[in-house]
């Protein structure tokens, strides 16, 4: 697999991963709810399925790839970036008017880069492009880019909305809620914003946090 501008290692696509046990645990355990005493259960998991899945997520010889794609060419692409030393979940965003994908935020310990505000999170999750290939389940798509979530003034319907997409990838139904508040704590725990990010469509730059927008609000995707 090859993503232009992207200087990564050995990239493979990844999205048979997310139906496989363990993924969810690797996925949002450490990025989303590390600090709450959070285990594998949460997600229907357990110990040995995290065990086995970590090993598959983190191999330096194949770096899975998660591709999101939206209606209007535009798509959000998830790296796991395996390099010894320099271990961390990459998120790019890419459309086909661009030669090249621009990194807009990155995972290592903690989230740098710019980040999404609730309603662009769910404009993603439900506007799987028709034609493109990767992730189209909602579900999937909303807890594979729950880490980018930024926004101190979460909608009622919040909790609700994650509760259902736990249970949708196999989390118990009777904890899938107080997962879900866990999961969204981390949206009001700090602001991530790169100030010296530059839009690469847009050509517009400062922090995007003065503003109160997103990174789909700065590029002009509405």
């Amino acid at each position: 697999m090859l993503i232009e501008g992207y200087d990564g290692g050995p990239l493979v696509a990844g999205e048979p991963l997310v139906a496989r046990p363990g993924f969810w645990s690797n996925h949002l355990l450490g990025s989303c709810c590390r600090d709450v005493g959070a285990e594998p259960e949460w997600f229907g998991d357990d110990g040995a399925d995290v065990d086995a899945m970590s090993e598959v997520l983190m191999d330096p010889e194949r770096w899975p790839v998660f591709r999101v794609p939206l209606e209007g060419g535009y798509g959000v692409v998830v790296v796991y970036r395996n390099l010894v030393g320099d271990y961390g979940v990459d998120y790019l965003l890419t459309h086909p008017s661009r030669s090249s994908a621009h990194r807009i935020a990155s995972w290592e310990g903690d989230l740098e880069g710019d980040t999404l505000r609730w309603r662009e999170l769910i404009r993603i999750a439900d506007s799987p492009s028709s034609v493109a290939e990767g992730i189209e389940d909602p579900a999937a798509r909303l807890l594979l880019l729950l880490p980018l979530l930024n926004d101190h003034a979460l909608p009622d319907e919040a909790v609700e909305t994650f509760s259902a997409a736990l249970v949708a990838v196999g989390a118990p139904q009777d904890t899938a809620p107080n997962t879900a508040e866990h999961l969204l704590d981390h949206s009001a725990g700090g602001v991530w914003h790169d100030p010296t990010w530059t839009s690469p469509l847009s050509g517009s730059s400062g922090s995007p946090g003065s503003t109160g927008s997103g990174v789909l609000a700065r590029l002009g995707i509405t």
